[in-house]
């Protein structure tokens, strides 16, 4: 009994602001739906070690260390980058890129979409040290797997509140993303059709359009070519057509486990006592920044070039730009019917957003290159 009355009396209003932080994840995952994948782990991770004397995280009880653990998937999978990349072939496998290659000009609205992340930096260089603030920078490519790399590697200290900050703005999209659009957009624009024509794709261009991707951006950035080598493998694995069995594991199963597993080794550094410090909500503030100067980019793109275009697109595919893949063009694509039923534009904005992925990590790799 004296046992418990211990951890009663350990326990701090910080903790219970965590469990509370933690709720809510929990909530957005289930009666949301919201990316249940990513919150539910983190929500459920974030109440998990924020119990006193919790067993799941590396501690000192009574002089005595104690090994937690997600501190060991931390370490085992986190610290070598090796939970992110091995997501990244998940994440390619499930890029059908073919729309993009029936129309490859939809690619620089997956580049407009990137501003966020330089003017990010350039605010965040303000208040943190530049390989901080490049680190910080990386939240705005809604891309959980290049923050973490990107953050490793230039040896961030902030490592934990942003890799908090990426995947909980990945899995808010729905809410973030719309609101921004509307304000930038009006009505009669949010109607423009963009016709669809199909054209047929060869074989031959699906495999060697990850191989190609690959060599230019390791001799544009070679810091990026582990990010985008395994994004553009994983896509390989699918567009080759002799490892299906291996593909379907990667954007099935694989991809789903490692998911889960790094929900919660994410969740093991949102303790109390690091988490809820005003760098954290900065560099949360500055991740929300970027993220809504992604979308906006993206969209005043679209409408830049509408004014030269005589076939007008559609401004809000713009915004599928970000590397939310494939929740942005889902989005887009459903704002698009909101406004008139018969606006189908799911092809268009899923071809922005697979570019977007590839962009946020060319994005990433150009990072290194500069500060690494």
């Amino acid at each position: 009994m004296s046992f418990l009355y211990e951890n009663l009396f350990a326990l701090t209003w910080q903790q219970v602001t965590m469990w509370v932080i933690g709720g809510i994840l929990i909530w957005l995952a289930i009666a949301k739906e919201m990316e249940p994948s990513l919150l539910l782990p983190i929500g459920f991770g974030a109440i998990l070690v924020n119990l006193p004397f919790s067993g799941a995280v590396n501690q000192y009880i009574s002089g005595l260390f104690q090994e937690g653990p997600l501190s060991s998937l931390y370490e085992a999978g986190i610290a070598n980058e090796l939970f992110p990349l091995l997501l990244f072939i998940g994440i390619g496998a499930m890029c059908d890129f073919g729309p993009l290659l029936a129309n490859p000009a939809l690619m620089v609205f997956g580049a407009a979409a990137q501003f966020g992340i330089f003017f990010t930096f350039c605010l965040g260089s303000m208040f943190f040290a530049t390989n901080d603030a490049a680190s910080i920078a990386t939240i705005a490519a809604a891309d959980g797997p290049t923050a973490i790399v990107v953050a490793q590697k230039l040896h961030s200290i902030y490592l934990s509140p942003i890799m908090v900050a990426a995947y909980s703005y990945m899995a808010l999209v729905p809410i973030i993303q719309p609101p921004v659009i509307r304000l930038l957009t009006s009505r009669k624009e949010r109607q423009i059709r963009m016709d669809y024509e199909p054209k047929s794709v060869s074989k031959t261009t699906r495999i060697l359009f990850p191989i190609i991707i690959t060599v230019i951006s390791g001799l544009i950035s070679p810091a990026s070519v582990s990010l985008v080598g395994f994004l553009m493998f994983g896509n390989l694995l699918k567009e080759c057509g002799v490892l299906r069995g291996l593909s379907d594991t990667a954007q099935g199963a694989m991809a789903n486990m490692i998911t889960l597993i790094l929900g919660l080794t994410i969740a093991s550094q949102m303790q109390a006592e690091q988490f809820l410090k005003l760098d954290t909500l900065m560099i949360m503030g500055l991740g929300l920044f970027g993220f809504v100067f992604d979308t906006a980019g993206g969209v005043m793109f679209a409408k830049l070039l509408n004014l030269f275009l005589k076939k007008k697109v559609n401004p809000m595919i713009g915004a599928a730009g970000i590397s939310a893949f494939p929740m942005s063009g889902r989005i887009i694509h459903k704002m698009g019917l909101k406004e008139d039923n018969q606006n189908f534009l799911l092809m268009h904005s899923m071809a922005v957003n697979v570019s977007g992925q590839i962009a946020s990590v060319v994005a990433g790799g150009l990072m290194l290159s500069f500060f690494l």
